[in-house]
């Protein structure tokens, strides 16, 4: 099983998008994905390292409904 690794944050928008996000928009501090009203803010360093991407897709899980696991994500490149 593949577990999560550090993620580009170009990469991340991308494979967010295949999600349904859409984005990104201008925000006060950060930029931001929308997605059925939820909103997730998008940190502004070029890479995302490991724990950070897992505390983000907790998130995205909840916004989605479902847990998308690492495989599923590395399968959305």
């Amino acid at each position: 099983m593949a577990g999560w690794r550090p993620c580009k944050r170009r990469d991340f928008i991308r494979r967010l998008r295949k999600l349904g996000f859409e984005g990104p928009y201008s925000g006060a501090r950060h930029e931001f994905l929308v997605r059925a009203g939820h909103r997730l803010a998008v940190p502004s360093n070029a890479e995302y390292s490991v724990p950070q991407l897992a505390m983000m897709m907790r998130e995205v899980s909840s916004i989605l409904g479902r847990f998308v696991s690492a495989a599923e994500w590395d399968s959305l490149r």
